[in-house]
């Protein structure tokens, strides 16, 4: 039977997506092998992102600065907006380095389920940033879920008569699929394939 702390350390583990119980432990397992040299780094890795961690106030970012480093970043096309549910989507697309413009983050999809309406997804602060003028093309990137593509075509319908193309990644994505899980390949031709929004 582990001690106390260690079992406890195991349960923290274990609530981190893709982690179970079994991992958990087996991570556990190994800091405490390496507490000399990589649980010290672990620790100090995890204050500093404690500490410094922020959401960006322009995109919805998370970054140790606001605004973040893609939205302040000139190099970037700022005509070009693409629309994810959450910051997991758009470290995905922004990995593959396709996708040369800003990005704008919801916070999440639509759910009558879950109850998410629009008021509690970041969709006004996407309106004000249209309203603003320069942004010539929206991509919606949104999971190819049932509220996914729900959240999307709500966001469609409200840029209706705004000066803006209004784009969508292409069916490619697997259904029931998220972004955050698809290899490079799959996202670039989704990203290559963009058509607008029917």
């Amino acid at each position: 039977m582990a001690s106390q702390e260690i079992e406890r350390l195991t349960g923290a583990l274990a609530r981190l997506p893709g982690l179970g119980p079994r991992s958990a432990r087996r991570a556990v397992l190994w800091l405490v092998k390496r507490r000399d040299s990589a649980l010290p780094q672990l620790v100090e890795a995890l204050a500093e992102v404690g500490e410094r961690l922020v959401e960006c106030s322009t995109c919805g970012n998370v970054d140790t600065t606001d605004p973040c480093g893609i939205c302040a970043d000139a190099k970037r096309d700022s005509r070009s907006l693409c629309v994810v549910e959450d910051v997991a989507d758009l470290w995905a697309l922004d990995r593959a380095r396709l996708f040369t413009g800003r990005y704008h983050v919801l916070g999440g999809k639509l759910s009558a389920l879950d109850g998410v309406g629009p008021e509690d997804l970041n969709i006004a602060s996407l309106m004000q940033r249209v309203g603003q003028g320069g942004i010539d093309e929206i991509v919606l990137a949104m999971n190819a879920t049932l509220e996914g593509q729900t959240t999307a075509h709500y966001i469609a319908e409200r840029l209706e008569g705004k000066p803006v193309r209004i784009t969508q990644l292409a069916h490619g994505l697997p259904v029931g699929g998220e972004l955050d899980y698809l290899d490079e390949g799959t996202l670039a031709q989704a990203l290559r394939a963009r058509r607008p929004m029917a």
